[in-house]
């Protein structure tokens, strides 16, 4: 891997340590909002680090990434009549950046890019941790 490649992993792993930080807070906030003051005994509290989760233990979780280039909507005689060749068109122009969802939540859009003769992506926008928490709602 290269240092470039090093450092991007590096500022990609910081913000998502930042976003789950910040998640983690808010959700904090709004549980003690809601919830009974004798119902946080029950509840074990974060293992913390000079006032901050101990993300370390949530880091090596694998999760799913894929990256959308569009969606239809078909019938099933249309489906059922799909074989080699046929074309199906999409919701999107060409063009337009694609969508990149980890674990089904819409976290970026990119393009793609071809990297020592594979596929990959480059993220044009990242969408805001705030923003993603609002749509889980």
């Amino acid at each position: 891997m290269s240092d470039e490649e090093d450092v991007n992993q590096e500022d990609m792993a910081d913000e998502w340590a930042a976003a789950m930080e910040q998640q983690a807070e808010e959700e904090g906030a709004q549980a003690a909002e809601s919830v009974e003051l004798d119902e946080f005994d029950a509840v074990a509290p974060l293992a913390t680090t000079e006032g901050n989760p101990d993300l370390d233990v949530i880091l090596d979780i694998p999760v799913s990434i894929s990256m959308e280039v569009g969606r239809t909507s078909i019938t099933i005689r249309n489906l059922l009549q799909l074989n080699q060749g046929s074309v199906i068109e999409l919701d999107r122009l060409a063009g337009e950046p694609l969508d990149v969802l980890v674990n089904g939540t819409l976290i970026a859009h990119g393009e793609v890019v071809v990297v020592n003769e594979k596929f990959g992506i480059r993220m044009t926008d990242v969408i805001s941790p705030a923003e993603r928490i609002k749509k889980l709602r």
